[in-house]
């Protein structure tokens, strides 16, 4: 009854060995595909990360965030996140002294015809199509940051499922061995 067990056990293994070995596959390819696609994304927006002048405007903050990659082309999840965080949204916190697109928006909706045509309502007007802008390009820029971040979550997931897979493969070559032995009839004793 030993023998089968283990037989049980030791196959139960391989065959989740197999299947680990089938996931690390898969998980490794969404982390090189992701990886590619992000990089290639990126690039082709041709992004230049700030440097010098551009930096010494911001905060403190934005400044140490963004220096690790200033000069470089955008081309990495972590950038783009950088980039969008501590540089597009410094300046639209800036122009609109803090307040969000939505509230420019509403305040710009609010305005009867006649204040939209002069200049401050226009200036208005032009803050909210900036502000507009400024958060499209910046959601963009998160969203591949939070794909580049999936496909890291990827990669190590793929490491682990194929660490598992030799843990099971070797487990259940040593059970499969054992039965063996089980399954050899012992001295009998009368």
């Amino acid at each position: 009854m030993r023998a089968a067990f283990d037989k049980l056990i030791s196959w139960t293994g391989l065959l989740g060995a197999i299947l680990l070995l089938f996931a690390g596959g898969l998980l490794t390819f969404a982390n090189s595909y992701i990886a590619n696609e992000v990089k290639s994304q990126l690039s082709a927006q041709d992004i230049k990360m700030p440097e010098g002048a551009a930096l010494e405007k911001l905060s403190a903050d934005d400044q140490k965030a963004l220096k690790p990659y200033a000069g470089s082309p955008m081309d990495t999840g972590p950038e783009a996140k950088a980039y969008a965080d501590h540089y597009i949204k410094a300046h639209m916190t800036a122009m609109s002294g803090g307040k969000t697109y939505s509230q420019v928006s509403s305040e710009y909706l609010a305005l009867p015809p006649e204040q939209k045509a002069t200049p401050d309502g226009q200036k208005l007007g032009d803050l909210r199509v900036t502000l507009f802008q400024g958060n499209t390009l910046r959601g963009l820029l998160l969203y591949g940051a939070a794909f580049a971040t999936m496909g890291t979550i990827a990669g190590w997931a793929a490491v682990a499922a194929f660490v598992g897979a030799v843990v099971l493969l070797a487990l259940g070559i040593l059970g499969l061995r054992h039965a063996k032995r089980e399954d050899k009839p012992g001295p009998v004793i009368s």
